[in-house]
């Protein structure tokens, strides 16, 4: 995790492009049916060992989460030919936690954690804008559009979080990383550790145990 948390730091040193903690997400629904999608972390703990995302809890993903905490997630950064990848159980992060991050968000993306319901159809833009105008004058919110039509607050009153949007551990049970080589001779590793479940958030964690792997 230590070793993963430098590339990750890496990347955002010098990856050269636009969100270098973008993280690909697969969740598995009740029917069997895997989905993916890109994320950012926005936190990576190596100690204890978990990473990080927000999202709406009633999201595709946030349903699917719930019905099946196993997911796994990739990093991967082609300029530098670096890749990570980890699976474990996820599990919502303290409510303090995200009110904290919350607070951090610009006001536009504040409003529409409230105004829109993620992964729901909407029949147009335009009826999306409607609904986030509506949902900030229940929230007494001045709302404004720019030039390219996306939802602006302006300065008050203050924006709580809804309680239906929040983070979300990933508490890492296996990690791999990969470096690209010449010819596909490329460096593969992976590691692995038993998880215990020891509180809403937490979990008690065995030694990690590692293997080389062939490309």
């Amino acid at each position: 995790m230590h070793l993963a948390d430098a590339w990750l730091r890496e990347a955002t040193a010098n990856a050269g492009a636009r969100n270098p903690n973008s993280m690909t997400l697969a969740t598995v629904g009740h029917d069997g049916q895997p989905s993916a999608r890109v994320v950012l972390c926005k936190r990576f703990m190596p100690d204890p060992g978990y990473v990080v995302f927000y999202t709406n809890y009633k999201s595709r993903k946030g349903r699917e989460l719930a019905e099946n905490p196993k997911v796994a997630a990739t990093f991967y950064w082609d300029n530098l030919g670096l890749q990570i990848r980890v699976e474990g159980p996820a599990v919502r992060s303290p409510e303090t936690e995200s009110d904290s991050y919350f607070l951090t968000r610009d006001r536009g993306s504040q409003l529409g954690a409230w105004g829109s319901d993620q992964s729901e159809a909407i029949a147009s833009h335009d009826a999306l804008v409607l609904q986030i105008r509506e949902r900030a004058a229940q929230l007494g919110v001045p709302f404004n559009e720019d030039e390219r039509g996306q939802a602006l607050a302006d300065a008050a009153p203050a924006i709580v979080r809804p309680p239906h949007w929040g983070g979300v551990r990933i508490w890492v049970g296996t990690i791999e990383l990969w470096v690209e080589g010449k010819d596909r001779i490329h460096d593969r590793a992976a590691w692995r550790r038993e998880l215990v479940r020891a509180d809403e958030h937490t979990f008690s964690v065995s030694p990690w145990t590692g293997t080389r792997l062939q490309p």
